[in-house]
This record gives C-alpha cells, sequence and structure tokens, in this order.
C-alpha cells in the first residue's frame, strides 16, 4: 500500500498544458529548463547568503516550479531520455544542496551555529532520501513513497525564509528529511527482501 504524501507528486495535467504547450512553440528544450531551475536555485542562494531571505524564498519558489515543466516538455517533444532523467535528479539533488548552503553562510555570517548545523543535516538528509530510492531501484525495487520528499522540502524552504520562519523551518527539514530517509530504508529493506525470497523460491 502506498504511503501517504503531503504534497502531490505533479500539478493537474489541465494546468501545466497550455504552459508546455507555450515552451514548446517557442523553442524551449528540457535540458534548458532543467538548467534555468539550477541556475535559479544558485541565485537564490546568493541573495539569502547576503540576507535577502524573502527574495531567495521567492526566487526558490520560481526556479523549482520549472521541474514540473521539464519531464513534461520532454514528453510532448518525445526528447525523454534516460540522459535527460539523469540530469535532472543530479540538478534537483544540487539545486536543493546549493539553497541550503546559501543558507548555512548566512546563519555562519549571524554567528548562528544551531541554523547552520540544522542546514547541514538538512541537505544530509534530502541526500539520503534520494540515495536510498536510487540504491533500492539499483537492487530491483520500486520505491516512490515517502512522506517529505523534494516538493514538500521545497516548499518549507521558500515559506521559511520569505515568512521569518527560518529556524522552525530548518528543523522542520532536518527531522522530517531525515526521518523520510529512514522511512524509505525500512521500505527499501522489505522491498529488496522480498526479490531475494522471491529468487530463492524460484532456485527451489
Amino acid at each position: 500500500m502506498a504511503m501517504p504524501s503531503l504534497l502531490p507528486t505533479r500539478a493537474p495535467a489541465r494546468l501545466l498544458a497550455p504552459i508546455v504547450g507555450a515552451l514548446v512553440a517557442i523553442g524551449v528544450t528540457p535540458v534548458m529548463l532543467t538548467t534555468a531551475g539550477f541556475a535559479g536555485n544558485a541565485l537564490a542562494a546568493v541573495l539569502i547568503a547576503r540576507g535577502g531571505l524573502v527574495a531567495g524564498g521567492a526566487v526558490v519558489l520560481v526556479a523549482s516550479a520549472l521541474d514540473m515543466f521539464d519531464g513534461a516538455v520532454a514528453r510532448a517533444t518525445r526528447r525523454a531520455s534516460r540522459f535527460g532523467a539523469l540530469f535532472d535528479s543530479v540538478l534537483d539533488r544540487a539545486s536543493e544542496a546549493v539553497v541550503l548552503f546559501g543558507i548555512a553562510v548566512y546563519a555562519i555570517d549571524r554567528g548562528s551555529r544551531e541554523q547552520a548545523l540544522l542546514a547541514f543535516a538538512a541537505v544530509v538528509g534530502s541526500l539520503l532520501v534520494s540515495y536510498v530510492r536510487a540504491r533500492a531501484e539499483g537492487l530491483g525495487a520500486t520505491l516512490t513513497d515517502g512522506l517529505f520528499r523534494r516538493q514538500e522540502r521545497v516548499v518549507l524552504t521558500a515559506l521559511g525564509l520569505m515568512l521569518g520562519l527560518l529556524r522552525p523551518a530548518l528543523w522542520m527539514l532536518a527531522v522530517l528529511s531525515l526521518l523520510t530517509a529512514a522511512q524509505r530504508l525500512v521500505l527499501a529493506a522489505r522491498a529488496v527482501r522480498a526479490i531475494d525470497r522471491s529468487e530463492a523460491a524460484a532456485r527451489d
């Protein structure tokens, strides 16, 4: 049974279709969108590090929203590929990391060791969430469940920055990301053990 998630993985197709159609019409490619999303998050990191939390949070939302369109454009233009999926996944992780790095720099400059450590813990948690899934799928298991995935992390980070709630947002990011990584590890362990049992039964 699928585990619940806080936010949908994709926006409704009826909302995406007009925007995707316009992007395709002007020649925008999936790689362009993926790269622009990372560049936007890097810009957000610079703004945050310099103290522009509200502006940085807004840019995080806009840049990360591009992630909704690169896959849709790839499918619409029949450019979906393994390289595209790999490139998208890597830059998604890099985007999260660079934003949290900007937050850590901001915290360190203001003498907040706690917030800097929380940003580091959030980076570790977000990377583990993705790594557990990738490793499980490499072993033949399907794993998409998880309570606190990238979309939830992005929204929480952006809102924490824009609403002046950075400290509680970082605590939630760190704790919930690490808990989600542990949740996925349990689910992955069950899945790969089931595969092992199935393969053992087939050999008998």
